[in-house]
């Protein structure tokens, strides 16, 4: 299984795999077509108020990074886990899409990290 991040701006690859959109809203400018996703999971991303109070900042990254973690364990985020683990074991290599401009500093990559983490860790 090969789980990578990309930003949703960037052109589709032959090597994505399964295209998974996990931003709440839209992305502006990205057409359905030129997406070309598998599937949109809106509730994979933080929640408003959490990403509002981030807001991408560099120095709060690691309060973030708990806080996401720790919201990814209530309901509505746990049904869009059961989800993408479907598509994942449906797909030899699946891509998390992102919209932000930073590689490190955006949700996608703690998504990445935390389901890379052995699955005793996800309880």
């Amino acid at each position: 299984m090969s789980l990578k991040i990309k930003r949703i701006y960037d052109p589709a690859g032959e090597h994505d795999g399964a295209r998974v959109l996990v931003e709440r809203g839209w992305p502006r400018g990205v057409s359905k077509a030129r997406a070309q996703l598998e599937d949109w999971l809106k509730d994979l991303a933080p929640s408003p108020a959490l990403r509002a109070w981030w807001d991408h900042d560099p120095a709060r990254m690691v309060a973030f990074t708990e806080r996401y973690r720790a919201e990814l364990h209530d309901g509505a985020h746990q049904a869009a886990l059961a989800r993408l683990r479907e598509i994942i074991a449906r797909h030899p290599t699946t891509t998390l899409l992102y919209a932000a401009q930073d590689p490190v500093v955006n949700h996608a990559h703690v998504l990445q990290n935390y389901l890379a983490a052995p699955r005793h860790a996800h309880h």
